[in-house]
Protein backbone atom coordinates (compact mmCIF):
# COMPACT_ATOMS: atom_id res chain seq x y z
CA UNK A 1 0.00 0.00 0.00
CA UNK A 2 1.21 3.28 -0.64
CA UNK A 3 2.25 5.86 1.54
CA UNK A 4 -0.83 7.93 0.15
CA UNK A 5 -3.30 5.58 0.32
CA UNK A 6 -2.36 4.48 4.10
CA UNK A 7 -2.94 8.55 4.92
CA UNK A 8 -6.33 8.55 2.97
CA UNK A 9 -7.45 6.00 5.13
CA UNK A 10 -5.87 7.28 8.61
CA UNK A 11 -7.60 10.31 7.66
CA UNK A 12 -10.94 8.78 7.00
CA UNK A 13 -10.79 6.76 10.33
CA UNK A 14 -9.46 9.84 12.29
CA UNK A 15 -12.13 11.99 10.75
CA UNK A 16 -14.88 9.60 11.91
CA UNK A 17 -14.52 9.42 15.42
CA UNK A 18 -13.95 13.07 15.75
CA UNK A 19 -17.94 12.76 14.24
CA UNK A 20 -18.65 10.29 16.76
CA UNK A 21 -17.20 12.16 19.83
CA UNK A 22 -19.08 14.99 18.67
CA UNK A 23 -22.32 13.55 18.26
CA UNK A 24 -21.43 11.71 21.92
CA UNK A 25 -21.28 15.16 23.51
CA UNK A 26 -23.86 17.32 21.69
CA UNK A 27 -26.22 14.37 22.77
CA UNK A 28 -25.48 14.12 26.51
CA UNK A 29 -25.34 18.14 26.22
CA UNK A 30 -29.02 18.43 25.10
CA UNK A 31 -30.46 15.19 27.28
CA UNK A 32 -28.52 15.69 30.55
CA UNK A 33 -30.84 14.73 33.36
CA UNK A 34 -31.40 17.39 35.49
CA UNK A 35 -31.21 16.24 39.12
CA UNK A 36 -33.00 17.24 42.33
CA UNK A 37 -31.69 18.52 44.89
CA UNK A 38 -34.35 16.35 47.03
CA UNK A 39 -35.59 13.54 45.95
CA UNK A 40 -39.40 12.84 45.22
CA UNK A 41 -41.64 14.35 43.21
CA UNK A 42 -42.27 18.17 43.00
CA UNK A 43 -46.02 18.31 42.89
CA UNK A 44 -47.67 22.05 42.09
CA UNK A 45 -50.27 22.39 44.29
CA UNK A 46 -52.46 25.87 44.16
CA UNK A 47 -53.29 27.09 47.32
CA UNK A 48 -56.95 27.86 48.47
CA UNK A 49 -58.02 31.07 49.06
CA UNK A 50 -61.03 32.38 49.50
CA UNK A 51 -60.18 35.51 50.50
CA UNK A 52 -63.16 35.85 53.06
CA UNK A 53 -62.51 36.53 56.61
CA UNK A 54 -63.38 34.47 59.70
CA UNK A 55 -67.04 35.23 60.30
CA UNK A 56 -67.55 36.08 63.99
CA UNK A 57 -70.09 33.22 66.27
CA UNK A 58 -73.15 35.30 67.06
CA UNK A 59 -74.36 34.80 70.87
CA UNK A 60 -77.13 32.32 70.88
CA UNK A 61 -80.79 33.66 70.99
CA UNK A 62 -81.21 32.35 74.43
CA UNK A 63 -85.14 33.05 74.31
CA UNK A 64 -85.61 29.76 71.89
CA UNK A 65 -82.71 27.83 72.87
CA UNK A 66 -82.25 27.48 76.27
CA UNK A 67 -86.21 25.76 76.37
CA UNK A 68 -85.29 23.15 74.00
CA UNK A 69 -81.98 22.52 75.92
CA UNK A 70 -80.97 19.10 76.64
CA UNK A 71 -80.79 19.20 80.58
CA UNK A 72 -79.52 15.38 80.67
CA UNK A 73 -76.51 16.26 78.73
CA UNK A 74 -75.45 19.37 80.26
CA UNK A 75 -75.50 17.93 83.57
CA UNK A 76 -73.39 15.20 81.53
CA UNK A 77 -71.07 17.99 80.58
CA UNK A 78 -70.61 19.52 84.61
CA UNK A 79 -69.02 16.26 84.80
CA UNK A 80 -65.82 18.02 83.35
CA UNK A 81 -66.01 20.26 86.37
CA UNK A 82 -66.42 18.42 89.61
CA UNK A 83 -62.88 17.79 90.32
CA UNK A 84 -63.00 21.83 91.15
CA UNK A 85 -66.43 22.44 91.60
CA UNK A 86 -69.87 21.48 93.95
CA UNK A 87 -72.67 22.31 92.14
CA UNK A 88 -74.66 21.28 95.46
CA UNK A 89 -76.68 23.67 97.31
CA UNK A 90 -74.64 24.35 100.88
CA UNK A 91 -71.70 22.74 98.72
CA UNK A 92 -67.77 23.93 100.16
CA UNK A 93 -65.30 25.28 98.03
CA UNK A 94 -62.57 23.31 96.39
CA UNK A 95 -59.99 24.59 93.74
CA UNK A 96 -62.92 26.41 92.80
CA UNK A 97 -65.79 28.09 94.09
CA UNK A 98 -69.12 26.30 94.90
CA UNK A 99 -71.11 26.82 91.89
CA UNK A 100 -74.85 26.96 92.98
CA UNK A 101 -76.86 29.51 91.91
CA UNK A 102 -73.94 30.72 89.87
CA UNK A 103 -76.01 31.57 86.69
CA UNK A 104 -76.95 35.44 87.64
CA UNK A 105 -74.25 35.56 90.55
CA UNK A 106 -71.48 38.50 90.48
CA UNK A 107 -68.46 36.91 89.35
CA UNK A 108 -65.33 37.23 91.56
CA UNK A 109 -67.61 36.85 94.18
CA UNK A 110 -68.88 33.98 96.70
CA UNK A 111 -67.81 33.14 100.45
CA UNK A 112 -64.68 32.10 101.59
CA UNK A 113 -63.03 31.77 98.18
CA UNK A 114 -59.81 33.75 97.12
CA UNK A 115 -60.48 34.42 93.42
CA UNK A 116 -57.70 35.67 91.19
CA UNK A 117 -57.29 39.20 90.89
CA UNK A 118 -58.26 38.86 87.35
CA UNK A 119 -61.69 37.86 88.41
CA UNK A 120 -62.14 40.02 91.12
CA UNK A 121 -61.79 43.01 88.69
CA UNK A 122 -63.97 41.27 85.93
CA UNK A 123 -66.31 41.26 88.59
CA UNK A 124 -66.76 44.63 89.14
CA UNK A 125 -66.95 45.04 85.37
CA UNK A 126 -69.27 42.64 85.01
CA UNK A 127 -72.57 42.66 87.99
CA UNK A 128 -73.54 39.30 87.07
CA UNK A 129 -72.77 35.79 85.15
CA UNK A 130 -75.61 36.69 82.01
CA UNK A 131 -75.90 33.87 80.11
CA UNK A 132 -73.83 35.53 77.11
CA UNK A 133 -71.08 36.32 79.61
CA UNK A 134 -70.93 32.80 80.79
CA UNK A 135 -71.17 31.41 77.64
CA UNK A 136 -68.03 33.56 76.15
CA UNK A 137 -66.50 32.27 79.46
CA UNK A 138 -67.03 28.94 79.27
CA UNK A 139 -65.69 28.65 75.53
CA UNK A 140 -62.52 29.79 76.75
CA UNK A 141 -61.82 30.80 80.17
CA UNK A 142 -58.23 32.09 80.03
CA UNK A 143 -58.70 33.99 77.03
CA UNK A 144 -62.06 35.36 78.03
CA UNK A 145 -60.59 36.38 81.59
CA UNK A 146 -56.93 36.90 81.24
CA UNK A 147 -55.36 35.96 84.47
CA UNK A 148 -58.02 33.58 85.89
CA UNK A 149 -57.16 30.86 87.95
CA UNK A 150 -59.16 28.43 86.09
CA UNK A 151 -57.25 26.54 84.22
CA UNK A 152 -60.14 24.21 82.23
CA UNK A 153 -59.83 24.30 78.35
CA UNK A 154 -62.98 25.06 77.73
CA UNK A 155 -65.94 23.80 75.51
CA UNK A 156 -65.75 24.53 72.30
CA UNK A 157 -69.01 23.18 70.77
CA UNK A 158 -72.04 25.76 71.22
CA UNK A 159 -74.38 23.20 71.82
CA UNK A 160 -72.69 22.01 75.05
CA UNK A 161 -72.74 25.30 76.18
CA UNK A 162 -75.70 25.76 76.11
CA UNK A 163 -77.01 22.37 77.82
CA UNK A 164 -74.75 23.11 80.49
CA UNK A 165 -75.89 26.66 81.01
CA UNK A 166 -79.64 25.47 80.66
CA UNK A 167 -78.49 22.85 83.70
CA UNK A 168 -76.69 25.11 85.66
CA UNK A 169 -79.75 27.76 85.86
CA UNK A 170 -81.62 25.30 87.19
CA UNK A 171 -79.30 24.43 90.40
CA UNK A 172 -80.51 28.02 91.95
CA UNK A 173 -83.15 28.36 94.48
CA UNK A 174 -84.50 31.49 91.83
CA UNK A 175 -83.37 30.45 88.63
CA UNK A 176 -82.96 33.28 86.63
CA UNK A 177 -85.99 34.41 83.85
CA UNK A 178 -85.17 33.32 79.82
CA UNK A 179 -85.34 36.23 78.12
CA UNK A 180 -88.04 36.23 75.07
CA UNK A 181 -86.92 34.94 72.25
CA UNK A 182 -85.67 37.63 69.67
CA UNK A 183 -88.08 38.67 66.35
CA UNK A 184 -86.61 37.28 63.25
CA UNK A 185 -84.20 39.46 61.07
CA UNK A 186 -86.04 41.83 59.09
CA UNK A 187 -86.51 41.02 55.27
CA UNK A 188 -83.16 42.22 53.50
CA UNK A 189 -82.92 45.96 51.74
CA UNK A 190 -83.39 44.04 48.14
CA UNK A 191 -86.63 42.84 49.03
CA UNK A 192 -88.11 46.59 49.79
CA UNK A 193 -90.07 48.33 46.85
CA UNK A 194 -87.77 50.32 44.43
CA UNK A 195 -87.53 53.82 45.29
CA UNK A 196 -89.98 54.71 41.97
CA UNK A 197 -92.33 52.55 43.17
CA UNK A 198 -93.02 55.16 46.50
CA UNK A 199 -96.13 57.40 45.85
CA UNK A 200 -95.03 61.04 44.96
CA UNK A 201 -95.19 63.38 47.61
CA UNK A 202 -97.81 65.37 45.72
CA UNK A 203 -100.10 61.97 45.80
CA UNK A 204 -99.65 61.76 49.71
CA UNK A 205 -102.21 63.28 51.80
CA UNK A 206 -101.99 66.39 53.51
CA UNK A 207 -101.76 66.61 57.51
CA UNK A 208 -104.43 67.18 59.17
CA UNK A 209 -104.48 69.83 61.72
Amino acid sequence: MSELGFNKIAAAVLATGLVVLGLKELSEAIYKPEVAAKPGYALQVAEETTGAAPVAELPPDWGTVLPTADIAAGQAQSQKCVSCHTFAKGGANGTGPGNWGVVGRQPGVHPGFAFSDAMVQFGKAHTAWTYDEMNDFLKAPQAYVSGTKMTFVGLKQTQDRINLIAWLRQQSDSPAPIPAPKPAAAPAASSAPAASDAPAASDAPAATK
